[in-house]
């Protein structure tokens, strides 16, 4: 050979070397990137909160010469009210501390010279009492705009509302209001002497339009175990909470007009501590509880074993405590999140995750605090007359390692659970994002799918290579690799549309079958044995032995259909699904785990067979001529020579075919009922991690906690194959070492 041709032949095999190299280099760097850019996406989620001060000004002399009886801010964090006993909302800039504006509450009911108390009922309105028992509302509207210059312009605006208002009573201490929809509104006063009296005030309309106003009034007359010392209504004026000073918690019924029902009444409160502040946490399910020690604690109707269908009050969370007494609790008008303190420090907690958020120590004692209508801006009045506005950067209260991967004890459900429900239609939704029943589904379909493929295709593989003609090789290989081809989505599609509804009319045939098939199969082959030898069969069947076994299959899948039939009306009464369900509890689902296991295996037995078949192909000939040479049968040879000296070749297919199992999106995501459960049952479907993403991200808000939990999804699914491939080269090399070959 020309020594300038063995020349160019090594500069070509170094270049293709280097090209190859840095082919590899830049695969793993775009991985490894991939790895960064979704992992960014995804670590915000346990970025600590942070509240910092936007504004404090000095509150004018002026108005804290009255009784201070409220406080607020707005969004942005430049303007602010304070309300005195007057009833006069002043309205402060930020900015400069400078008054904008004071501004009398309309509508002043005759008789009244001022307000006792103001009650804040949520987007921006007030429940004002005042001295004379009269009852009024009011919203406050107040906006600001940064003009060019960089001046700040306030818009506010005291307004009254018609659907509250009640006339004046005696004897009130403390009194609630709250309208009833289309109904009217009904008014709960706490009296001297711990009476409760429950007014309801409806308006009805005939069908002339004239409008009939009816009041009812009734005294609450139970027993109470103990002073009461705090008390709550929630927004629709359905339910009414107590605390007392010996820590017992009390609920009554007050949603029919005329009637008080007492529900429950439990000790909520450690050592019989008095209960010092309620408030009901967004939703109005639970209820949050503080007391002189400190604690909080929140509560929400659960089913207890014994009471049947009632519901009594648990302590489902314990939120971290306040030092001292908790003086208020102020429930988030956007989440589950709760603010309390006492008069020196302020937790943020979230109910559901159980996080302590954030702790903000004041300067000086707190006496009022409120948070903004979008709950992004904390405004605190402290006793030097201070009033400060703070921005709350708290972006995903409800997520934590323990939400994500915990069992959580959500509002409705009867004990902790491991839940995924993203969303819902009303804007009080909890969102349940725990990340088990996906990771269970995507394993529980992946491993369904293999055990209905690796038999399979390891069979077929091990059967082309060795005792298939070559002939029938080079037509049948080439048909199973171009099922590879077929698009995941066709898959999907028939399994969902044409195999679901198949399978559901005629499960019990494709039980029979898995029973009835392989014995047929074994009974021809024995007797096949027996009269093949000393037939012409011998020299036309060698080769092409599972032609003939397809009309047996065939067969033995006519005869479990028509078996089938007498089963289900001798064993199972007529009706097997719902024999499973009356005598098992077990519901059958339409798009099960079985079709995913047979539609997901059907598109993954082509990568393993034909991984397989090259590895089992590539044994040298002469291991396979001296094995029957000495005497071995050919299936003697092929499983015990071939197999094992192939082993690390179908060990990485088996693997590469796990891998492509446990990413498919399109063929999980329609061929199963995508429910996130956590059960091994054959009859029920399941939501793996990718067909999550790729049925929640589109309708997933940028940046939320929806958004970048499914972004965490991508790379649990990372981490998941990226173990997985690790693990499998590790043994493949344990193998090529063992077996000196592959």
């Amino acid at each position: 050979m020309a020594k300038n041709f063995t020349d160019k032949s090594r500069r070509n095999d170094r270049l293709a070397e280097v090209l190859i190299r840095i082919g590899g280099l830049f695969v793993i760097v775009s991985v490894v990137w991939i790895l960064v850019m979704i992992s960014r996406v995804a670590l915000p989620l346990f970025y600590p909160p942070s509240s910092k001060i936007a504004a404090t000004v000095k509150v004018p002399t002026a108005i804290l010469s009255g009784k201070v009886l409220a406080v607020g801010s707005e969004e942005y964090q430049q303007g602010a009210f304070v309300l005195d006993d007057s009833g006069t909302f002043h309205f402060l800039n930020m900015a400069d501390g400078s008054l904008s504006a004071s501004i009398k509450t309309p509508m002043v009911p005759v008789g009244a010279d001022h307000v006792v108390s103001a009650e804040y009922i949520g987007k921006s309105a007030y429940n004002l009492l005042w001295n004379n028992g009269a009852i009024t509302s009011v919203t406050v509207g107040l906006t600001a705009a940064k003009a060019r210059e960089g001046t700040v312009t306030l818009t506010h605006d005291v307004t009254a509302k018609d659907d509250i208002a009640f006339a004046a009573a005696g004897g009130i201490v403390q009194s609630f209001a709250r309208p009833i929809e289309d109904r009217g509104a009904v008014r709960i006063d706490r009296l001297s002497g711990d009476h409760l009296r429950v007014t309801h005030q409806l308006v009805e309309t005939d069908l002339l339009g004239t409008e009939k106003r009816t009041t009812t009034s009734v005294d609450l007359t139970d027993p109470l175990p103990g002073r009461l010392s705090a008390v709550t209504v929630d927004s629709k004026g359905h339910y009414l909470y107590a605390g007392t000073d010996t820590g017992w918690l009390l609920r009554w019924d007050i949603s029919e007009p005329g009637t008080i029902t007492l529900l429950e009444s439990t000790p909520a409160s450690e050592n019989h501590k008095a209960i010092t502040s309620l408030a009901l946490v967004l939703g109005d399910v639970s209820v949050a509880v503080g007391d002189t020690g400190g604690a909080l604690t929140t509560w929400f109707p659960v089913k207890v074993a014994g009471s049947g269908e009632d519901r009594r009050l648990t302590r489902i969370h314990t939120l971290r405590s306040n030092v001292a007494a908790t003086a208020f609790i102020i429930a988030s008008p956007r989440d589950k999140t709760l603010y309390s303190g006492d008069t020196g420090t302020i937790h943020v907690d979230h109910m559901t995750s159980e996080r302590n958020l954030l702790t903000i120590k004041p300067l000086a004692p707190v006496t009022h605090a409120a948070l903004s209508p979008k709950g992004n801006s904390l405004a605190t009045l402290d006793r030097t007359g201070t009033l400060t506005i703070r921005k709350m950067d708290i972006p995903h209260p409800e997520i934590s390692f323990g939400t994500l991967f915990g069992k959580v004890w959500y509002e409705g459900y009867d004990k902790p659970e491991y839940s995924w429900q993203s969303s819902a239609s009303n804007d009080d939704f909890e969102p349940k994002m725990s990340l088990v029943p996906l990771v269970f589904g995507t394993i529980k379909a992946t491993l369904f799918a293999m055990l209905f493929a690796v038999p399979l295709a390891l069979l077929a593989a091990l059967y082309t290579s060795q005792f298939m003609s070559p002939k029938l090789k080079g037509r049948v290989k080439p048909v199973v690799e171009i099922m590879a081809a077929i698009p995941s989505v066709v898959i999907g599609f028939l399994a969902g549309l044409w195999l679901a509804p198949l399978i559901d009319k005629s499960v019990l045939t494709v039980f029979l079958s898995i029973v009835i098939v392989p014995l047929m199969l074994l009974l021809t082959i024995f007797f096949w044995k027996r009269i093949k030898g000393a037939s012409p069969l011998q020299r036309v069947s060698r080769g092409h032995e599972f032609i003939a076994m397809i009309p047996v299959v065939i067969l033995g899948i006519y005869l479990a259909f028509l078996l089938s039939g007498i089963a289900e009306v001798h064993l199972f009464a007529g009706d097997f699904k719902q024999w499973l369900f009356s005598t098992l509890g077990i519901r059958y689902d339409q798009r099960n785990s079985i079709i995913i296991a047979i539609a997901l295996g059907f598109a993954v037995i082509p990568i393993i067979f034909t991984i397989a078949e090259d590895a089992i192909s590539n044994v040298p000939r002469n291991l396979t001529a001296a094995s029957l040479a000495l005497g071995a049968s050919r299936w003697q040879t092929a499983w015990r020579v071939v197999l094992p000296s192939a082993l690390p070749g179908v060990f990485s297919a088996v693997m590469i075919g796990f891998g492509r199992a446990i990413g498919e999106t399109m063929i999980v995501l329609m061929a199963t009922g995508n429910t996130p459960i956590l059960s091994w049952s054959l009859f029920n479907g399941l939501r793996s991690l990718s067909a999550n993403i790729a049925v929640e991200i589109p309708e997933a808000p940028l940046n939320s906690s929806l958004y970048r939990v499914l972004f965490l999804s991508a790379v649990l699914l990372f981490i998941f194959t990226f173990i997985i491939n690790t693990g499998a080269e590790a043994l493949r090399q344990r193998f090529r070492k063992k077996y000196g070959r592959y």
